[in-house]
Parts: C-alpha cells; sequence; structure tokens
C-alpha cells in the first residue's frame, strides 16, 4: 500500500512569488504533493507553467516564498548554502536540458568531475566514470570533449554524470529538450532504465505529453497551480533492447568489444591532477583522505 512507502519528497502548501513593481507574480501558487521513493514523476505543463519553478524550489536552487519542502525528512528551504550544498552532494543528481557539460573536459573527466567532492579516490572514480560511459553506451568516447560530440552524446554524457554516484534522487529539466525524436526516445529509455535498476527516485519536468509517458505519476500544473494528478497505469518502461532480446544499437555509435576491454581504456592515474582547476592531491591516501584546493 502506498501508505507503506517511504515519502522522498513532501511539498506543502508551496509558494513562489515574485515582484514586478507593485505587481506580485505567483509563479508557484499553493502547491502540495508528495512523491514516493522510487517513482517516476513527471510535472507536465506548458512554456510558463511553473513547472520549472517547482523543480528549482524542489532541488534548493531557488529560495521559496512560504510553505515547505522536505526531502528525505529534512526542510531543504531551511538549511544553509553549505548544508544545501553538502545534501545534494550526498543525494540529488541533475540532468540539463542544455547538458551543462565542462568544455575543457573530456566525457570521462565530466562524468569523474562531481565524485571528487565526495572524497572517493583518482582510481576507483575514473573506474567509476568509465563504466557509467559504457553503460550509456559511450566506451568509445571517453576522451572526446563536448565541442567533438552530438547533442545525444553530450546528453548521454549529463546523464551518466548525474548517475554515476547513484544519487537517491534524479531531478530532470527538459532533458531531451534540445534531442530529434529518436535520440529523445532512446534517452527517456536510458534514464528510465537505469534509474529502475537503482531503485532511484526521478522527478522531470517536461512540455512533451509523449515524454510524461514515461512516468509513474504525471502531475499537471497550469498557471503555477496543480490542475490534476494522473496515474499512469502502463507506464512506457524503460526496457532496453538487450532486455526485450533485440540488437543493441547506440544512437550515435556503436559499442564495440574492444571498447568492453580494459585494457583498451584510458589508465587512470595515481598522481595528483587538476580536473577543471580543481586540483586532487595525493590520491594515494585512503578514500575519505583525499585533499581538494583551489575549489
Amino acid at each position: 500500500m502506498e501508505s507503506q512507502i517511504e515519502k522522498v519528497i513532501e511539498v506543502k502548501n508551496v509558494k513562489k512569488i515574485y515582484r514586478m513593481g507593485s505587481e506580485k507574480i505567483f509563479a508557484v501558487d499553493d502547491v502540495s504533493f508528495d512523491i514516493l521513493k522510487g517513482e517516476f514523476c513527471c510535472l507536465l505543463g506548458t512554456s510558463g507553467s511553473g513547472k520549472s519553478t517547482l523543480l528549482n524550489l524542489m532541488a534548493g536552487i531557488e529560495k521559496l516564498s512560504s510553505g515547505q519542502i522536505i526531502i528525505k525528512g529534512k526542510r531543504v528551504h531551511k538549511m544553509s548554502e553549505n548544508s544545501l550544498a553538502r545534501f545534494r552532494q550526498r543525494y540529488l543528481g541533475f540532468v540539463f536540458q542544455s547538458y551543462n557539460l565542462m568544455g575543457s573536459m573530456t566525457a570521462l573527466e565530466n562524468v569523474e568531475f562531481p565524485l571528487v567532492f565526495k572524497r572517493i579516490r583518482s582510481k576507483k572514480r575514473k573506474k567509476m566514470a568509465r563504466d557509467m560511459l559504457i553503460k550509456v553506451g559511450l566506451g568509445s568516447r571517453l576522451t572526446h570533449k563536448p565541442k567533438e560530440m552530438s547533442g545525444g552524446q553530450q546528453q548521454r554524457v549529463g546523464i551518466a554524470r548525474a548517475f554515476v554516484a547513484k544519487p537517491e534522487i534524479v531531478f530532470a529539466d527538459e532533458p531531451t529538450g534540445n534531442l530529434d525524436t529518436k535520440t529523445t526516445m532512446e534517452v527517456m529509455n536510458l534514464i528510465k532504465s537505469i534509474a529502475k535498476d537503482n531503485k532511484q527516485t526521478i522527478v522531470m519536468v517536461t512540455h512533451d505529453r509523449r515524454l510524461a509517458d514515461f512516468a509513474d505519476r504525471i502531475i499537471h500544473i497550469l498557471d503555477g497551480k496543480i490542475q490534476s494528478i494522473e496515474v499512469n497505469e502502463h507506464p512506457m518502461d524503460g526496457s532496453t533492447k538487450e532486455e526485450k532480446g533485440e540488437e543493441v544499437h547506440s544512437m550515435e555509435s556503436e559499442v564495440s568489444d574492444e571498447d568492453m576491454k580494459e585494457e583498451n581504456l584510458p589508465e587512470p592515474k595515481e598522481e595528483s591532477e587538476e580536473i577543471a582547476g580543481v586540483t586532487v592531491e595525493n590520491t594515494s591516501q585512503p578514500e575519505g583522505e583525499i585533499a581538494v584546493t583551489n575549489v
């Protein structure tokens, strides 16, 4: 029964009010709902409906005007910036419409980057990043930088980065907004299959009804208010083609047997290194004892 399933997110009477001169604009207007552990929940609405603002409030990116947002029993709206940053690192992942990759970094380095702040030593985090990139079909693109990859490939890197640390909750804001139809469906299957494998909670914002059909529950948003909440009895399951017994084709490139061989992948470096301005020193120390400077 639903009452026996943990409520991982609770949104209670949340409002977000912007002021333009003497006028008040209610971007989010007295919204309340719960999201259960392991659920795929979609916030569906047109542009300007308030759905992305609501997602930002839930993630602590924007401050609410009134109400409460509780994630894993913690009142995120009451947290200091430092506490919120630590909370995000520990529990949350993000997939963005615009990918938000670091242009100076390779695919491997982009995926590895959030693991630096979790104080995972170099050799282990490189393996975790490598394994996740192989999982999303980019085993042959480890050393490519964003400008050397297609939009679909960049979003796969973004997905790998969001899921590499196995966060309990992943927020996805229009994750396929810049992709063509075929790539969109493959990216959505990827997101859902990874989340299902790891029993993760997904909160996705979209204007596209086709994407909403992947969700277990669809919250319809209009003018900052909930219009209706729809339980999807038959969500698209996110099964991979391997599970369906079909031939697998990566949407941008094949993952060959050679890509899957450990010896053909870049070897981790043990010495100190700098990743986009973050220096990780003494990587031979035990996990949890890594020194991070220039952050």
